[in-house]
């Protein structure tokens, strides 16, 4: 019977693990796939690829049971009436209420082309089981308080950096009088950024479970690695641009920009594909988290505050990102890819560039930022930057408003499928666990 609630668990952590791929993985792309530079087929298998390999390779190998210490497992314990047994059944009903009302709003979302962040529909699922199971007190507000803030936080800081590093572009290459010959100058220092900023925070946000086991790679070392390899992309992308560009600075601006733009679409692939890869290492183990902490239950029958997250879990969450990405990602690419503001090349490495900028510096003052608000809030900067005009303001609210809703709907859902599976199901799983 148990190998049937794990089965039964392991369905639903690969149909959460399908909707992050519908969802959550498409915004790793949807620069790409805006600007044109990947079509969205090949889009899917870049982000596969990259998605799984991170998942699975370096994956988050311990994750907290309770995402982020939204709920404290040890408060159920301490219930009036309730043995150590009984809050261990708690817990399994619980995680998976929590897992299936975060995959239901990660649905509900992409149907509507709506990009949410998986993070905070899986805080809310539990949160909103944590209420219904222990009251109040079983909460982590002060935690809740950071997730709401991270609502204003990512998309602003993303926006502005975004903002910032497009006037840049604008100003140094797009509207010299001569483009071309600006690019091949100005270039090598773009890739020399994005570079180091990308292999930063995959060091910093994709390895931070690892990399305690990975001593070379720590600390002021992994930042001179990660310039040294930025160096030797400069230097790269000099030579790409200097062989695509030169003797091009007399043809009329449009030919040039035109060619300008061509030369970005590398960068904004590799962009685009290395924060599909960071995210799959620090994302996914944590979204499958859940149904880690079943399995765990299940085995041991007692609560763990930490437990290890299995290989078949994390090929589980790798297989079903990339089966969502495949059937569903489309919806979520073309909403931030091209509905926001209009994207190029140039752009999109503008967007990717602010977003993981943003995304490490707030990973090192432990701010929680989600990487969907992050991307979209830069994609939105670059809009900013041609003026007001340069926005979908429909589509904005749309996106903000569904950001508003992801905690609180996913948190009602949550409660409600708790109380529908404690009613049914306690006696079954409290004889499973007792077995």
């Amino acid at each position: 019977m148990d190998f049937l609630i794990i089965l039964f668990a392991a369905a639903l952590g690969l149909y959460m693990a399908w909707n992050i791929g519908a969802n959550d993985v498409a915004n790793s792309m949807a620069d790409a796939v805006g600007s044109r530079a990947i079509s969205i087929r090949n889009a899917v298998i870049a982000a596969g690829i990259c998605e799984f390999a991170g998942a699975v390779l370096v994956g988050a190998q311990v994750t907290e049971t309770v995402r982020t210490g939204i709920v404290d497992p040890a408060v159920l314990a301490t219930l009036p009436g309730i043995t150590p047994h009984d809050a261990a059944v708690i817990l399994v009903i619980g995680m998976t209420a929590s897992l299936l009302s975060a995959a239901f709003w990660l649905n509900f979302s992409t149907c509507f082309g709506m990009p949410v962040s998986t993070t905070h529909s899986i805080v809310g699922a539990v949160a909103g089981f944590g209420l219904v199971a222990a009251g109040w007190q079983a909460v982590n507000w002060g935690k809740m308080g950071q997730i709401v803030s991270s609502w204003f936080i990512s998309p602003v800081a993303g926006g502005i950096f975004s903002y910032i590093m497009f006037i840049y572009i604008s100003k140094a290459i797009l509207g010299s009088d001569k483009p071309a010959r600006a690019a091949i100058r100005h270039m090598p220092f773009i890739a020399f950024i994005l570079t180091a900023l990308v292999l930063m925070a995959t060091i910093y946000k994709g390895l931070t479970h690892v990399i305690k086991n990975i001593d070379w790679l720590s600390g002021s070392r992994a930042v001179w690695i990660s310039l040294a390899l930025a160096l030797v992309a400069a230097v790269v992308v000099r030579f790409y641009a200097r062989h695509k560009l030169q003797g091009r600075e007399n043809d009329r601006i449009g030919a040039q920009l035109e060619a300008v733009e061509k030369v970005f679409v590398p960068l904004v692939i590799i962009s685009s594909c290395s924060v599909a890869f960071a995210h799959g290492a620090n994302d996914v183990a944590n979204s499958v988290g859940p149904l880690a902490a079943i399995v765990n239950i299940l085995k041991t029958g007692a609560i763990d505050a930490k437990v290890p997250v299995p290989l078949w879990i994390l090929a589980l969450g790798g297989t079903g990102i990339v089966l969502g990405l495949a059937t569903y990602g489309y919806r979520v690419m073309m909403t931030v890819g091209t509905k926001i503001t209009e994207i190029t090349p140039s752009r999109g490495v503008a967007a990717d560039i602010a977003a993981t900028a943003t995304v490490l510096a707030c990973t090192r003052l432990s701010l929680p930022v989600s990487t969907t608000h992050t991307l979209v809030g830069a994609i939105l900067g670059i809009g900013l930057a041609r003026g007001l005009g340069g926005i979908n303001k429909k589509i904005v609210y749309s996106i903000f408003g569904s950001w508003m809703f992801t905690v609180p709907a996913a948190a009602i859902m949550s409660g409600i499928l708790y109380v529908i599976g404690k009613l049914l199901f306690f006696d079954m799983v409290s004889r499973i666990i007792g077995a």
